[in-house]
């Protein structure tokens, strides 16, 4: 299960970027520790882990864009990033091995580029 979390730096990122929502768990701040039962979570003490489900979602609704992971047999698995509603695409990454990785490259991106624009 802790799979489906995104790990505990884009977590704080995200978390600066305006992330609060419902949540299935939460990091300790001071170890990094993974916790996945709701308590009331103290913002010095704990950061909210979003599912990848719930990072991507944010960035289409909060943001306007969009990242998607496709596997393509001579690039392995690439990922690309645009805007909604005119899809224009802002940026791509390949040659992953794993959907995992692309995912989480694909995460890093945009967290990148919505940093960039403020």
């Amino acid at each position: 299960m802790n799979k489906e979390f995104i790990p505990y730096e884009q977590a704080v990122e995200l978390k600066e970027l305006g992330f609060d929502e419902s949540f299935l768990g939460y990091y300790r701040n001071v170890d990094r520790s993974l916790f996945t039962n709701n308590k009331v979570v103290d913002p010095f003490y704990d950061t909210i882990a979003p599912l990848y489900q719930q990072a991507f979602r944010f960035f289409r609704e909060k943001y306007g864009i969009f990242g998607n992971v496709t596997y393509m047999q001579e690039f392995n698995y690439v990922f690309n990033i645009g805007n909604i509603p005119d899809c224009d695409y802002l940026s791509y990454g390949q040659d992953y091995n794993t959907y995992e990785e692309a995912e989480l490259a694909c995460l890093k991106k945009l967290i990148e580029i919505v940093k960039e624009k403020k």
